[in-house]
């Protein structure tokens, strides 16, 4: 297995994933222990995760997501939403409004990571539609939709993206 900085380092968008292989169910459960361990405020995992694997329902998610084809391909699709209301309960609008919304992406990334050290391929989706998922997935009272991640083995993969240099995003002080 990898060390968390050359998983890191090979962790790609993938957008053309292999039909023809699906993601072993033992995979698919480490993945989503590893999201489940990922910090919270409060350790409240104030985020629920929906699997989505029929392949239907992740057609229908393209409409929502603006079109995105590669969501059909992909054999798993987990969609994040943040519960708002279970991190009101012990630190109000702030747990709300961001706490909710930090637990429900820190448990995607963590996903996105140990999908990368599986080898598998991700793409992180933010660009959807939040009342047709909501619709097309019956999300619960209090959940809003955060980030769709497609899961998958890679078709091909993609030549990395050039990062800024950290002299751009990082201050000392």
């Amino acid at each position: 297995m990898w060390d968390f900085f050359e998983t890191v380092r090979h962790r790609h968008s993938v957008r053309k994933y292999r039909t023809d292989m699906a993601v072993e169910p033992e995979k698919l459960h480490a993945i989503l222990e590893m999201a489940s361990a990922a910090p919270s405020a409060g350790d409240l995992q104030s985020y629920h995760i929906d699997v989505v694997t029929d392949p239907a329902l992740r057609h229908s998610l393209v409409e929502a997501a603006a079109g995105q084809a590669f969501l059909a391909e992909a054999p798993v699709i987990l969609v994040f939403s943040s519960h708002g209301e279970r991190a009101a309960a012990k630190y109000g609008d702030r747990g709300r409004q961001l706490y909710a919304l930090q637990d429900a992406t820190i448990a995607a990334t963590y996903a996105q990571l140990a999908a990368a050290a599986a080898g598998l391929g991700s793409t992180w989706v933010g660009q959807f539609d939040e009342a047709a998922i909501t619709r097309q997935l019956k999300l619960g009272p209090g959940l809003q939709p955060i980030a769709l991640l497609t899961i998958g083995y890679p078709a091909e993969l993609p030549e990395p993206t050039p990062r800024r240099h950290l002299t751009e995003v990082v201050s000392y002080r």
